[in-house]
């Protein structure tokens, strides 16, 4: 059955804290858990809520994004009445490609909320992982007869000092709403998505421009809290929540998946997720190699040892080397006896003969893209 629904998905956060992870890509771009992208767990969301017209809202530094969704065929989003639609920066003398906020991107791509034709629009931010059936939150919208609904989380994973947007929610209506407060007082962290009418959302985005205004939360839905004249309902997103918005936070998701418990809740046999292909071998594992506890990709060939780590497609660890605690990216190689703990090694990176990183497990070490160390 199709959904009444039109997805949008807003990649434009800033998230400085992320380093040389986002010099070059999006944060929806991420690599995730050995061969994903953190956009494809927002995809397989919507697509299995039934959503098949969905609208991806770029930002700077989106080609690696734009290269890993192609037609959207890998998504089965590339049919002549549904699909993916890329709506990348507007580019004009005001306007250089970088949107001030959430608003600004609705306001400079509303032809495309215009054309579509579902009555209902689920927006959403792309640096948050979760796993909600937005189906669910469209039937809680309409029988709370609400006029916006925001999923929000208990999950105290996700709660940040100073950073944020927190929920006082009373019968399944939002109250009070706290921005970047010191201290959260309220324990419902908001995770960057919302159910509206796509009418009234047009409407609210017109008037919201007309005056100023830049940023959805801190804005637009904090003046609807406050005014009361709209009905704001709130959606508790089921299950774990992780917000990557920091080298530390991007590093304990991907650990996270090496505990079978929180790997089942994302990859669920009747809910996959998809990714682009890319034809590999599968792994290797040569001479005295010895791994445990690690998510090995296709294409690797392992001659070392290997400890409680993510190893993307294609790395190459060699013999005597040994990787711990750590996540290495596409193509990568570890060369004979160098020792890795606690690091990320972006795609491409060479370590030389022994070589050792060592990083502490709070601050694991980063390595940008295309590095011979």
């Amino acid at each position: 059955m199709k959904q009444n629904i039109v997805g949008l998905i807003y990649t434009g956060e800033r998230v400085d804290e992320l380093q040389e992870l986002t010099r070059y890509r999006n944060t929806a771009a991420l690599p995730m858990v050995g061969r994903y992208r953190l956009i494809d767990f927002t995809l397989a969301n919507m697509i299995h809520s039934g959503i098949k017209n969905i609208g991806i809202i770029m930002q700077k530094n989106y080609h690696s994004l734009m290269d890993h969704l192609g037609s959207g065929r890998e998504w089965n989003l590339h049919g002549k009445r549904s699909g993916l639609t890329i709506l990348p920066p507007f580019m004009s003398r005001e306007n250089v490609g970088v949107y001030d906020g959430l608003l600004d991107a609705l306001h400079n791509n509303m032809n495309f909320m215009r054309r579509s034709v579902e009555r209902n629009i689920v927006v959403t931010d792309s640096n948050v992982l979760y796993q909600v059936d937005f189906r669910d939150m469209m039937n809680h919208h309409l029988d709370n007869k609400a006029d916006i609904t925001l999923l929000y989380t208990k999950d105290r994973n996700v709660r940040r000092n100073a950073r944020g947007r927190y929920l006082q929610v009373e019968k399944d209506q939002v109250t009070k709403l706290e921005i970047d407060p010191t201290i959260p007082h309220f324990e419902n962290t908001y995770v960057g998505a919302f159910i509206i009418r796509r009418e009234l959302l047009i409407d609210l985005v017109d008037r919201a421009v007309a005056s100023g205004q830049h940023h959805s939360s801190r804005e637009m839905i904090a003046q609807m809290v406050s005014e009361r004249i709209y009905r704001i309902g709130a959606f508790e997103c089921p299950g774990r929540v992780w917000m990557i918005d920091s080298v530390e936070s991007y590093y304990q998701c991907n650990m996270d998946f090496l505990n079978d418990k929180l790997r089942a809740q994302a990859f669920r046999d009747d809910k996959p997720v998809w990714t682009k292909l890319r034809d590999e071998m599968p792994a290797r594992y040569m001479g005295d190699s010895l791994v445990t506890n690690t998510l090995v990709a296709d294409g690797c060939l392992i001659e070392g040892t290997v400890e409680n780590s993510i190893l993307f497609r294609g790395v190459v660890v060699k013999p005597g080397a040994v990787i711990r605690n750590s996540i290495i990216m596409q193509d990568a190689v570890i060369s004979r006896n160098a020792e890795v703990e606690n690091c990320i090694l972006d795609k491409q990176t060479t370590l030389r003969e022994d070589v050792r990183l060592i990083a502490p497990r709070s601050y694991p070490l980063v390595v940008p893209k295309n590095l011979t160390i």
